[in-house]
């Protein structure tokens, strides 16, 4: 999981791109990165860290150009190397491009050794590298940028949302099954494109809409451009983008993300009732579902932990050994708020258990006497292939554990999950254009080893539309 975005049209461009980066920095704490094009050639600064660790004001002044791409990296294929660290930034037979990505591609090693096989060299271990190895090749054979994007929808299966810079240029596209969000909008006489409405938000822009899975968005000098390169029988948008990745001030494919997990908490409220003291969310992936719950159910919400606005986000901490120290100062309980009650404590998942086992054992020791859990989500069941960090079955508590095995496993006095038919519900968009791999073990995309259930793509080159932006 990654952030993206791009940007063209704007005066001090690396200046827009930090803010944009800023607002999506919770899809990714290891590193961040800036390419601009200053007219002949591309101006770069990448580096680990946060994305206010990385960037001064003089290193961005430095960054010349109105058109650029940023990226934030969590990474899920490739280690956190310097050399795996977004955008790529390459020059071929006399252009500059840089690439960013947020997905995961599933064929990446197949598609890497056919390359290798005909003595191509490969600097990195990202996936992200096939997609420019793909798309140099098709401008060597004398190809344009758009058959070069139809070649990746032909070739590459997995999740792909791709910013990238042709000199001057600035294109976009989302896979056919538009697994990982895109969006675009205006800010001024700017033009944003980005993982979430979030970003465009952050400059004071208006969204337009989702970028369409298997869409192309061409933005130049001569204006906006757009080209529906492919299309799936079916769409596969994330369903955990909803439950967790995605900040709930977002709009994604047409539903605000805050409104999804709202509904969500009030649905588990109808589905078992408890009687209980307070309402208290497991900040702050779990306020929205709170919130509902208790509107729904008439019980007081009432905040009994508090969290470290400093600590990032341990679900997408590299190791279990991080993860449970960020949870030890990541959460503080307020033993007035909790002694001798009973609570409703609200979560969006629980997917290694480790997490929740703890958090109820801090509430217990600050004078909790019951912990009801309810969780915004069905239960986690498979790994996700396509870009969150659920490598293998084994650390998923769900994979071979019911119900009452997981409430003993994490402590809780009860324990009650989201059924899949009321999250496809709280969505608003129907199950079979949605990836529920996670929850059903069923996947949009053809897996080694696991159930695909067959989303063809078809590559249909419509025309390009123009006027695309009304505002």
């Amino acid at each position: 999981m990654c952030g993206i975005v791009g940007i063209s049209n704007c005066a001090d461009v690396s200046f827009s791109l930090y803010y944009a980066l800023y607002a999506l920095q919770h899809r990714g704490q290891e590193s961040a990165g800036i390419a601009t094009f200053n007219g002949s050639g591309l101006c770069k600064f990448k580096g680990n860290g946060l994305v206010s660790e990385v960037f001064s004001e003089a290193t961005l002044s430095s960054l010349s150009g109105s058109v650029g791409i940023g990226h934030v990296r969590y990474p899920t294929t490739g280690e956190n190397r310097p050399e795996n660290i977004q955008p790529f930034l390459f020059s071929f037979r006399g252009h500059v491009i840089a690439i960013a990505h947020n997905g995961n591609l599933v064929n990446y090693r197949d598609l890497r050794t056919k390359f290798e096989d005909k003595g191509q060299i490969f600097w990195s271990t990202s996936d992200t590298e096939i997609i420019s190895k793909i798309i140099t090749e098709e401008i060597r054979k004398g190809g344009t940028i758009e058959d070069a994007v139809r070649k990746c929808m032909e070739c590459l299966k997995g999740s792909y949302s791709v910013v990238m810079m042709y000199d001057g240029d600035l294109y976009a596209f989302r896979d056919p099954h538009g697994i990982r969000p895109l969006c675009f909008g205006k800010a001024g006489d700017s033009y944003i494109i980005c993982s979430e409405s979030v970003a465009i938000d952050a400059l004071a822009g208006t969204l337009e809409r989702d970028v369409y899975p298997g869409e192309m968005i061409h933005i130049n000098q001569d204006g906006v451009r757009s080209k529906q390169i492919a299309e799936a029988r079916h769409r596969g948008h994330c369903v955990f983008e909803y439950i967790y990745f995605a900040r709930a001030d977002s709009r994604l494919d047409g539903s605000l993300v805050y409104d999804v997990r709202r509904k969500i908490g009030a649905q588990i409220s109808d589905d078992e009732p408890v009687k209980a003291d307070v309402v208290c969310p497991v900040p702050d992936s779990g306020t929205a579902y709170a919130v509902g719950f208790s509107e729904q159910s008439g019980i007081p919400f009432k905040e009994c932990l508090i969290k470290n606005r400093y600590m990032g986000r341990t679900f997408i901490m590299p190791t279990q050994k991080k993860r449970e120290q960020a949870v030890r100062i990541k959460l503080n309980p307020i033993p007035d708020h909790l002694n001798n009650r009973s609570v409703v404590l609200v979560d969006d998942s629980i997917v290694r258990g480790t997490t929740s086992r703890r958090i109820i054992e801090t509430m217990r020791d600050a004078g909790a006497q019951e912990i009801h859990m309810r969780i915004g989500s069905p239960i986690i069941k498979a790994p996700c292939y396509l870009g969150v960090d659920m490598p293998t079955r084994t650390e998923l508590i769900g994979s071979d554990k019911d119900v009452e095995e997981v409430r003993k496993s994490i402590t809780a006095t009860s324990l009650h999950y989201l059924s899949v038919s009321a999250l496809v519900e709280a969505i608003g968009i129907p199950q079979e254009d949605l990836c529920l791999g996670c929850l059903t073990g069923c996947y949009p995309v053809e897996i080694t080893n696991e159930v695909c259930d067959n989303r063809c793509i078809t590559i249909v080159d419509r025309d390009f539309q123009t006027n695309l932006f009304h505002h």
